[in-house]
């Protein structure tokens, strides 16, 4: 999102939007959901072999995509999927999805599957009309996640989630190392990119916390007010991290327009 967005109103070169992606795999290839949106695009349906992303950066060029947003659902949580129901099951399975808007065309939604070791393919859908979603500013996201996180440490303290577990920082610490690090585009807002940053971290005790090991929870009832206590700070992550990729796009975009 944040580097097309870059590249779409020229902070960027389309070969740094295909650089950028090799962070996440290797391989990123591209087909269309239906015959519609393939003939829309001009992109292969999945009956057909898969195109490389770059025809994908072509299309939303030619359809004058201006903007666009990031959508993180899950169960209970359906914001952003538009009640079209194939690409919300879609986005649910992934747990993430973008969607790029273009006046002349309509909006349609991206779809990512990791469909073998070091191999994304994206499916495009074309969405239904729909205002654009009400965004949350980058500063309450970041108090959210702030509070979040003070009210959850105090509840596993009372669970005794970390008790007896030696090694704890550094299983937080290696897996904030393992996530993709993606260079950023000149322009990104570093407001945004700390928030991201910040996010990441939160998410690794999250899961650290979500997979306790000896002396933290283990009854039924223990692992239920648990996964209660993290509900909220999973949401702030996803809220944060959600705030701060849009905040970053309508920088990118409200800057190109100055010029």
């Amino acid at each position: 999102m944040v580097w097309t967005s870059a590249w779409l109103h020229g902070a960027a070169a389309a070969d740094d939007v295909l650089d950028a992606l090799v962070s996440w795999a290797e391989l990123h290839e591209v087909t269309a959901h239906d015959a519609e949106a393939g003939e829309l695009l001009q992109l292969p349906t999945a009956a057909e072999s898969a195109a490389s992303p770059a025809l994908l950066l072509a299309a939303a060029r030619r359809l004058g995509v201006g903007g666009g947003e990031l959508v993180l659902p899950v169960a209970g949580d359906f914001r952003g999927l538009r009640g079209y129901a194939p690409f919300a099951a879609a986005a649910l399975h992934a747990g993430e999805a973008a969607v790029l808007r273009s006046e002349e065309a309509g909006d349609f939604g991206l779809v990512p599957d990791r469909v073998a070791d070091g191999v994304i393919r994206w499916t495009a859908f074309r969405l239904p009309a729909a205002p654009a979603g009400e965004f949350m500013p980058l500063a309450e996201a970041e108090h959210e996640l702030s509070g979040a996180m003070r009210a959850a440490a105090t509840a596993l303290v009372e669970l005794d989630v970390a008790r007896h577990r030696p090694g704890v920082r550094d299983e937080i610490a290696a897996l904030v190392a393992d996530q993709p690090r993606s260079p950023w585009p000149p322009g990104m807002p570093s407001r945004a990119l700390r928030v991201l940053q910040r996010a990441n971290e939160v998410s690794a005790i999250l899961q650290v916390a979500t997979t306790a090991g000896p002396g933290g929870a283990v009854s039924a009832s223990a692992m239920r007010r648990r996964t209660e206590a993290l509900r909220p700070l999973d949401h702030a992550v996803r809220a944060a991290r959600t705030a701060a990729v849009n905040e970053a796009v309508r920088v990118l975009t409200d800057h190109a327009g100055k010029h």
